[in-house]
């Protein structure tokens, strides 16, 4: 059985830096993926099931490790080797329990939510994140009775989506996939997820100019997601919700999804001092202009130097920037972030979510009640499964592979956007589709 797997190899580790440089993804075959003959892992205990992947996507942060660009801050929670892939929709082999509680049959269609927290851990009491349903803050991931892992595809104990030989799930990970979706839909689902979160997250208020840096897969789909949960009420609406976009395919699908404006990324700033009536000044020796004003809301989902810097040239005094793309080791002034009061956040990963309408409110007299209908909060993966099918995202998946093809894979996914390309999957599918 066919398997893609990442192997501590610290030559392997430099060829693969050497080959980046030519173009993210390139070469993938020199670094440390390896297509092997590979068993399939073994449950870790109760609570757990094997998962049959039909989709796997490539995700930003997989080319940062397979490019040997990933920080190093993430040594100690993975553990090697590792088989890559945590956006996966697949089959369960068994019955199973999903994490709302509700008896899976075997053969259902399951997507991922990867991080591997307490309850995946078998760690009893669970550490303070995971008690308040925030496991993608669980401070507990380099311990319990499997090894270090921050998520599925970076653990050597669970297996990973890109492999035909299946990966072992917990019962708190698995969400049933709704009727209708496809297996691209299926697919974003987990990108999504990281988008709702962020985008809740990020402190947008009613009447906000929102900026979105970056328009891959985070970008589109944070646009997507912060489109659809202002439009329903699930939080509040910006005034001008304003896209950076490389390419013009991308600029096409962040309007589709529900952008004020979609424009070049060297043109965002423009457009921010425009809806804000904001003043620019500097800009010398190459640097980029500051605003006197600026958006509300800055969402970075690009993770470099220079998106980070742009960032914070472009947002308000007090106001919010938040990393969505991942960052590495980044060398950058933070003067600006100082000088302005400006708020950096980092939004990573999921958990449950506020819901509007569920929480205790306040009743005559000053005393507090309970709605009888919706829940305090809501499992990150229940809205973006919403997001999902309103903003239709399985289109965001260009092209799909063999796990035999992985460095045409890997390298279409390095050079997606300038390919007029988003997303990048492997096909695992058995003979069968959706």
């Amino acid at each position: 059985m066919s398997t893609l797997l990442f192997e501590r190899s610290l030559p392997r580790f430099a060829a693969a830096r050497i080959a980046s440089s030519l173009g993210s993804g390139r070469f993938a075959g020199v670094g440390p993926l390896r297509l092997v003959e590979h068993d399939p892992p073994s449950l870790p205990g109760a609570g757990w099931v094997h998962v049959d992947p039909l989709l796997a996507g490539i995700c930003g942060s997989d080319l940062s490790t397979l490019d040997g660009r990933s920080s190093r801050y993430f040594e100690d929670i993975v553990s090697f080797p590792f088989v890559p892939g945590h956006e996966v929709v697949g089959l369960l082999s068994a019955d199973a329990v999903a994490a709302d509680g509700s008896v899976l049959a075997a053969g259902t269609r399951v997507v991922l939510q990867p991080v591997l927290g307490c309850a995946a851990r078998g760690i009893d009491p669970p550490c303070a994140a995971c008690q308040s349903g925030h496991v993608g803050n669980c401070g507990f991931l380099a311990f319990g009775h499997i090894r270090p892992g921050l998520q599925t595809g970076f653990c050597a104990d669970t297996g990973g989506g890109w492999s035909t030989t299946g990966l072992v799930a917990h019962s708190s990970q698995l969400f049933a996939v709704p009727e209708g979706f496809s297996d691209a839909d299926a697919v974003t689902t987990e990108p999504v997820a990281c988008a709702v979160h962020a985008v809740l997250g990020a402190g947008i208020r009613d009447g906000d100019v929102v900026a979105v840096l970056g328009a891959g897969t985070l970008g589109l789909t944070v646009t997507a997601a912060l489109a659809h949960l202002a439009a329903s009420g699930r939080c509040p609406a910006p005034r001008a919700l304003l896209v950076g976009a490389k390419y013009t395919h991308q600029q096409r699908l962040a309007r589709e999804f529900g952008a004020t404006e979609a424009l070049p990324a060297d043109q965002l700033a423009r457009a921010v001092r425009r809806h804000t009536h904001s003043l620019s000044f500097g800009g010398t020796s190459g640097e980029t202009a500051t605003l006197s004003g600026g958006a509300d809301v800055v969402i970075d989902c690009v993770g470099s130097a220079a998106s980070i810097g742009q960032s914070l040239s472009m947002v308000r005094p007090r106001g919010t920037v938040a990393l969505v793309g991942m960052p590495g080791k980044v060398t950058i002034d933070l003067a600006p972030l100082w000088h302005r009061e400006v708020r950096l956040c980092g939004a990573y990963a999921y958990g449950t979510e506020a819901n509007p309408g569920g929480a205790a409110s306040p009743a005559p007299g000053g005393a507090r009640k309970k709605t009888a209908t919706k829940p305090a909060e809501v499992p990150t993966f229940t809205l973006a499964f919403e997001v999902v099918a309103a903003a239709s995202t399985g289109r965001l998946v260009s092209a799909t592979y063999p796990l035999e093809r992985f460095e045409e894979a890997v390298a279409h996914a390095g050079a997606a956007g300038r390919r007029g390309a988003v997303k990048i999957a492997f096909d695992i599918r058995k003979g069968h589709t959706r």
